[in-house]
């Protein structure tokens, strides 16, 4: 992907489904790594595939969304909710607005899990990179030229890490590689 027109930041990741899978490797990322650290992160996101994170996260997205729609369904029934937003009408339209507006906040909660689950899923694709490449060297220099290229803090406090990190920091990510 020709990422160097709109910024510094260098990625890669695993897109698609059945004969239109990619693997999209942004050309500041070909740029910054050698050869050793773009075929583990390569098997990094092959890893994702072999795992089948993808289908995973779509399954539980798909899944989530169902429920909130179930839950606004539910709420579009009962006047109390209308009112208490001031709203005097039992059309469904400013049910879903509201649903809208305050999924925001219900899911900031919620994140933490999400998160973990995505930095597992993380923590599964590393271990299956480092088995391809029968040593973790090659991705941990990968990891710190991306954590520096990409100005990624190496320590932050936890609380903060599981409400907006989906990605284990670099000490994480290199204490596991190494154990």
């Amino acid at each position: 992907m020709d990422g160097s027109k709109r910024s510094r930041h260098s990625n890669a990741f695993f897109t698609g489904f059945g004969k239109f899978r990619k693997i999209v490797l942004f050309d500041t990322l070909i740029a910054q790594l050698n050869e050793s650290e773009l075929e583990a992160v390569l098997a990094h996101e092959i890893g994702h595939f072999k795992k089948k994170h993808i289908p995973k996260m779509l399954l539980f997205s798909t899944f989530s969304s169902l429920v909130g729609f179930y839950v606004v369904s539910l709420l579009a029934k009962r006047d109390w909710f209308y009112r208490a937003f001031g709203f005097e009408t039992t059309h469904i339209a400013p049910a879903l607005l509201l649903f809208t507006l305050l999924s925001g906040v219900v899911m900031f909660w919620f994140s933490p899990l999400a998160h973990w689950w995505s930095r597992k899923y993380e923590y599964e694709a590393d271990a299956f990179a480092k088995g391809v490449m029968n040593e973790p060297q090659s991705l941990i220099g990968a990891l710190r030229k991306l954590n520096e290229k990409n100005l990624s803090n190496l320590t932050p406090h936890p609380l903060y890490s599981g409400f907006y990190y989906s990605h284990p920091t670099l000490l994480e990510r290199e204490a596991a590689l190494k154990g």
